[in-house]
């Protein structure tokens, strides 16, 4: 079967087209294409991709995430290499917030449409397009092709209640649904999948930390195959220093700004958000890619980096406390599997409890995965590139499957 993948994000729209048997493991599903759309609602850019690498490049008109959804179809629906381009079996859609409303991959209907919509508060940034992305896909392929939600708090729903439960009176988190959420579920799914698949483990045996590093960050802690804590809470916000959000900072500082600045809640939420991080800390760029080609010539730049590695090592340090130790630190997303400075520097201040960098190694696993501790480390570290698209193909499949077999 072929299974079209739509990933939104909070500027752009990656998608894939996957090839897989009914019910497959993750070393079933094939790739078939794969591509993205930057800049949605200013220059917006189609790239078709092969792995990492842009092969291909045109200029289009995507004033929102409807028209971008429209144009990666007619893209598809155009390209003249096979069958498995133009004919898809399921949909699986990437959707953010699930809340407590979803607690796994689920088949849309009008009313799965109108629960999403309504979590919208919750991840006004994210939410949002992928119902947009949604109504799109069954505007011009139809109705009788199924499509999944697949959600990035499900990997989440169940952390324990200390650790989801913030220090706020009881009566408002019930009220309005505040509690730590978690995201980046899918990744982190993947990572410990693909982990058990590399060690030859059942899921269930591994004690992990996972960390997905890329424009958005976040780490999560897994024991004996769950999500027991994780950096991002109520929202996306919250954590580590990311591209553009600050992560964790103290909370009096949001009406300190608003009396001294004189500016709105929202306005500083925005700030927050979209100038804030790797951004705000650098003066120069959210791209770490960038910043490295910098690091040697700026001080500013230098001292952005260390503070995401801090802050990364910090979290780290509490995860291992959290779970009584762990096997191994997996570094994924962007960040993790090209950058060994951060690998590095994440590394070297875990000497204490067992993790020992092998250089060379770290120097040479560069999108691609691999050990990159010594073979005498009572720690490990890996690294594990992410692929959301095969694990909400997987998860969209198995929702399929599930809905066919008798109960």
């Amino acid at each position: 079967m072929n299974v079209l993948v739509l990933n939104v994000g909070s500027a752009s729209l990656k998608f894939e087209v996957i090839t897989a048997t009914e019910n497959p493991t993750l070393d079933q599903l094939q790739k078939q294409v794969k591509g993205s759309i930057e800049g949605i609602g200013s220059d917006a850019i189609l790239s078709q991709l092969k792995g990492q690498e842009v092969i291909q490049q045109q200029k289009i008109t995507a004033k929102d995430y409807e028209q971008a959804t429209q144009e990666a179809l007619k893209w598809l629906g155009d390209r003249n290499q096979s069958e498995s381009a133009a004919k898809f079996d399921i949909i699986g859609h990437r959707v953010v917030h699930g809340a407590d409303s979803f607690t796994s991959a689920t088949l849309i209907d009008e009313q799965v449409i109108a629960d999403i919509e309504a979590l919208e508060e919750l991840a006004p940034l994210h939410n949002a397009p992928a119902v947009s992305a949604i109504r799109a896909t069954r505007n011009v392929l139809g109705s009788d092709i199924p499509m999944v939600a697949v959600f990035d708090t499900v990997f989440h729903h169940d952390l324990p209640e200390h650790a989801k439960l913030y220090a706020i009176p009881k009566e408002l988190s019930e009220r309005h649904r505040i509690r730590r959420y978690g995201f980046h579920g899918i990744s982190h799914q993947y990572m410990l999948m693909r982990y058990a698949q590399m060690t030859a483990r059942a899921s269930e045996e591994i004690n992990v930390i996972t960390m997905h590093l890329e424009s958005g960050c976040s780490a999560t802690a897994i024991k004996a195959g769950k999500s027991i804590d994780t950096s991002m809470g109520f929202t996306p916000l919250e954590g580590l220093v990311m591209g553009f959000r600050s992560g964790d900072i103290d909370p009096a500082i949001i009406g300190y700004l608003a009396r001294i600045e004189g500016i709105e809640v929202a306005e500083i939420e925005k700030l927050l958000n979209k100038k804030s991080g790797l951004l705000g800390l650098s003066g120069v760029s959210h791209d770490t890619r960038e910043l490295m080609k910098q690091f040697d010539q700026s001080a500013q730049v230098r001292l952005a980096m260390e503070i995401f590695c801090y802050r990364l090592r910090k979290y780290v340090g509490a995860y291992l406390a959290a779970l009584g130790g762990a096997e191994a630190i997996i570094f994924g997303g962007g960040i993790g599997e090209d950058t060994p400075f951060v690998r590095e520097r994440i590394c070297e201040g875990l000497k204490w409890c067992g993790l020992t960098l092998d250089l060379e190694r770290n120097k040479q696993v560069i999108n691609c995965s691999g050990r990159i501790s010594s073979d005498d480390s009572s720690l490990h570290a890996y690294v594990i590139p992410v692929e959301e698209g095969l694990m909400i193909a997987q998860e969209a499949i198995h929702c399929i499957h599930s809905q066919k077999t008798p109960k």
